[in-house]
């Protein structure tokens, strides 16, 4: 594994290399929006941002911030080694259905129990995710579901090279 070199935060900006391993769970007042087939599917100021070294912050919305019928659960979970075992959603809206593109903890582990009855979205299945206006850039990889804006540094986990990180 060769050493990763963060880059430099910015005025304004953070580093996820400070970000905590285990992760850290904050409240965001910030606006979040997401967006597919042409519509709002999803919109709140009460998100809660899960801060990991080396990835960008994944968002978790409430349930109750998606408009209704869109979150359709299908068969399937994963494992996270803190968070517990995840569940998955389609997304749904009149022109369109994205599968597995959403995930949420029904019974995370004690430290994550916050997320409970909280959706997160992977922002490269989706039309667009937007944070306080901001349209978000997907963590790469296809596995991970970060939401990279200008408020964060990397470099970030998920691209080529970066599995052992």
């Amino acid at each position: 594994m060769q050493p990763v070199t963060p880059d430099i935060p910015g005025p304004g900006q953070e580093s996820v290399w400070d970000y905590p391993r285990p992760p850290r769970l904050e409240p965001s007042s910030e606006l979040v929006e997401i967006r597919l087939g042409g519509e709002v599917i999803a919109r709140t100021d009460r998100s809660l941002r899960m801060l990991e070294t080396s990835h960008p912050p994944t968002y978790y919305l409430p349930v109750d911030a998606f408009s209704p019928g869109v979150l359709r659960p299908v068969e399937g979970s994963s494992f996270c080694e803190f968070k517990g075992t995840a569940s998955y959603f389609d997304l749904v809206t009149s022109t369109i259905t994205v599968s597995h593109a959403a995930w949420t903890y029904p019974d995370p582990t004690d430290g994550f129990s916050a997320i409970r009855d909280h959706v997160a979205v992977m922002p490269g299945e989706v039309e667009a995710c937007l944070v306080d206006g901001e349209v978000v850039r997907a963590q790469e990889g296809g596995f991970y579901g970060g939401w990279i804006t200008d408020r964060v540094a990397g470099p970030f986990k998920g691209g080529p090279g970066s599995r052992g990180w």
